[in-house]
């Protein structure tokens, strides 16, 4: 009996290195279920629009100098860039189709990707020193805090080798925003929106049949997202009819990393 279950045990593990060898052999770049990391530089740009009833005319009679007309204020060209360093990760599964390949990925990235604005001497928001209620303004700073998504692969096998792959989906960044002045605030914010990648995948078979090396690049455009106040700073704004705070922005990362296929659901069949 116990020679049978030594037969058999002894069996079931050439079986298993048998196919192990199979898929090491076989796996094509991006091809079954594959895990990666990366790293790579990622930069962007931050439009602001701010839009408000303003002041009222009898207020803007009373008040002279002091009421404003309110209106639209908005970036139409350009915008605060954003710079910085991220790395990731990434796993998905990928289908070979002869040179076609189709596939689904997740990632999660984080970094340092930020802006932050610095003047020379303090802004007056408003109030006075002189009534003891002076508002100011000293700095205004953004980060990219992480980044994670779902994605849709379509691909072309150039050779048994190299892939190139294109993909698109949905990315979600947390941005943390801070301002530092007479009062320091600091708020949390979310955006996301529509993404779009490519990349090239090369195995390196001289190391290990199954590791590829893989580079590539992802656009976002974070459509817009709400900034209407910081942290405890409610103000007036909330109470002010018709006031509204909006950031709307793009980025773009470039990446370089390394990917290792480890299965085949067809090995189970």
């Amino acid at each position: 009996m116990k020679k049978i279950k030594l037969i058999i045990a002894a069996v079931a593990m050439l079986s298993l290195v048998s196919s192990s060898a199979v898929y090491a052999d076989g796996f094509a770049p991006g091809e079954g279920l594959y895990v990666g990391a990366f790293v790579g530089g990622g930069m962007g740009i931050v439009q602001p629009k701010v839009a408000t009833n303003g002041s009222t005319r009898s207020e803007l009679a009373e008040g002279g100098a002091d009421g404003h007309a309110g209106g639209t204020f908005q970036a139409t060209d350009g915008g605060l860039g954003l710079a910085g360093i991220e790395g990731g990760g990434t796993v998905g599964y990928g289908y070979k189709m002869g040179d076609l390949y189709a596939g689904l990925e997740g990632e999660m990235a984080a970094g340092d990707v930020k802006f932050k604005l610095t003047s020379a001497s303090p802004i007056t928001l408003s109030g006075s020193a002189k009534d003891g209620n002076l508002v100011t303004l000293s700095s205004v700073e953004a980060k990219k805090d992480w980044t994670g998504g779902m994605f849709g692969r379509l691909g072309y096998y150039v050779n048994s080798e190299t892939l190139v792959a294109f993909r698109a989906g949905v990315l979600v960044s947390k941005f943390d925003v801070k301002t530092t002045g007479s009062t320091d605030y600091s708020e949390t914010f979310y955006g996301g929106g529509p993404s779009f990648g490519a990349s090239m995948e090369s195995r390196l078979s001289a190391i290990d049949p199954n590791l590829s090396l893989r580079i590539g690049g992802v656009y976002t455009d974070f459509l817009t997202a709400s900034v209407f106040n910081l942290g405890t700073n409610q103000g007036n704004n909330t109470s002010t009819s018709g006031h509204d705070s909006e950031v709307t922005g793009s980025a773009l990362s470039a990446r370089i990393g390394l990917q290792y296929s480890f299965f085949d659901v067809n090995s189970l069949f």
